[in-house]
């Protein structure tokens, strides 16, 4: 049985669950909604993931013995709740944004209707998924952006927590990173997986040639060969002729990347190895790749920027109740006002306003009722939850392949500048429209 996820959670979330019971409104029936009130500074759009890895959670966001017995020994809810919690099972449903769609400011990622105090238990939960794994994604995408096709590898494994960085592999391969370095998204979620050696297995060996002998004797003259643990130049007319013209790649991991990745290309085409491809890593975000765009460089990896997001290391989506049941058994909707910090009240639906070019010209939001749309504008919602049931193509392997199918269809609805490092507003404005 898989841990339970319910106390990957903030203490207020069950407090305001006691209280609610208490004041006869936890079973108020309410709507919340996640949305990002602004992109990261710069950011011309977003890219959201993480969707497939809530879901998988939500089956397991349960209060068994060992949560309650916590639970009590720090008194933290009373026994009432403590009963309430014992019963937990998310009922309700849960609509929003397909995973590996592009977003926006204001965009309802996530609506979850159900009584006030099971969704309220989702919140932190929620939240923490979506905004790592969308800051992750949300900057491979700009890197996949700049690399102009060039193949782009995941490999911050190191750089983050253990759990954190299976769900940045899983992010970034939705985002259009071809290979990633930790094995265990690869066993999870069925990704490909990629790797050679580092520097200590060449330090390891009597020399730079029986480290490259031992290498390509195991993994064959198509490995990657790292050249640059001394002189890069030495290490690279190692490698040719340890491996000769069928070896796969170079990789350069630090120094001056434009220049060397352009000598040593001349280098290893002097030496007959054309078909030889030069790997760079050394730190790189999306302004680093974007610079090594006029250099010879055939593949870059990738590690501490990626899964830090790149500057952006959370997606800032909040959590906020737009809609519930009064007293009367009317809904009402509801809306925080304060300054800097407002939210839009009512029940959502979504549209990406498309033009006779197939591009994106803006993002409608429609209030309680949809709004009257294009022939080919198109729908963003989709239930996800319903009824307490997750719905199918969303979770494991399947889900990231969806994923990323819709990422590779939204990326192409959206206007040329969205590739742009160019710093700006989001590409297409967000538009409300309130039939009320």
């Amino acid at each position: 049985m898989a841990p339970a996820t319910s106390l990957l959670t903030d203490h207020y979330e069950l407090t305001m669950v006691e209280a609610a019971l208490a004041a006869g409104t936890a079973q108020r029936k309410s709507v919340f909604e996640v949305f990002a009130r602004r992109l990261p500074e710069g950011r011309r759009y977003g890219l959201l993931a993480g969707t497939g890895r809530l879901l998988e959670g939500l089956a397991d966001f349960r209060f068994g013995p060992e949560e309650l017995e916590f639970l009590a020994e720090r008194k933290v809810v009373n026994e009432q709740t403590l009963n309430w919690l014992a019963d937990f099972r998310f009922s309700g449903t849960i609509t929003g944004y397909a995973e590996g769609e592009i977003y926006f400011p204001g965009s309802p990622l996530l609506q979850v209707e159900s009584t006030f105090a099971e969704a309220c238990l989702l919140e932190t939960y929620l939240l923490s998924i979506l905004n790592f794994d969308t800051a992750v994604a949300s900057a491979a995408s700009r890197m996949i952006a700049v690399a102009d096709g060039r193949p782009c590898i995941e490999m911050g494994s190191r750089r983050t927590h253990e759990s954190a960085a299976v769900a940045a592999a899983r992010a970034a391969i939705i985002a259009g990173f071809t290979t990633t370095s930790n094995l265990e998204a690869g066993r999870a979620y069925g990704l490909p997986t990629a790797g050679t050696a580092a520097h200590s297995f060449t330090l390891l060996h009597d020399s730079e040639r029986e480290a490259f002998e031992a290498q390509v004797a195991t993994l064959g003259k198509g490995t990657t060969l790292l050249v640059d643990t001394y002189d890069v130049e030495q290490g690279v007319r190692t490698a040719v002729e340890v491996a000769g013209p069928e070896l796969g790649g170079v990789r350069l991991d630090s120094g001056d990347l434009v220049d060397q990745a352009r000598w040593v290309r001349e280098l290893l085409d002097s030496l007959g190895n054309t078909k030889t491809r030069i790997v760079v890593t050394s730190d790189l975000d999306e302004h680093a790749i974007a610079a090594l765009r006029s250099a010879p460089v055939d593949v870059y990896g990738v590690g501490t920027k990626l899964v830090t997001g790149s500057g952006a290391p959370t997606a800032g989506m909040v959590y906020k109740l737009v809609s519930r049941e009064g007293n009367d058994g009317e809904w009402k909707d509801v809306a925080k006002a304060a300054t800097g910090k407002a939210s839009v009240g009512g029940r959502k639906s979504a549209y990406r306003r498309i033009n006779e070019r197939g591009r994106a010209t803006a993002e409608v939001i429609g209030i309680d009722e949809a709004p009257e749309l294009g022939e080919r504008d198109r729908s963003l919602i989709v239930p996800l939850v319903v009824d307490g049931v997750v719905q199918p193509g969303f979770t494991g392997a399947e889900g990231v392949k969806a994923a990323i199918a819709r990422r590779e269809a939204s990326i192409q609805e959206l206007p040329g500048a969205a590739k742009q490092m160019l710093r700006g507003e989001p590409v297409i404005p967000t538009i409300y429209v309130d039939e009320n």
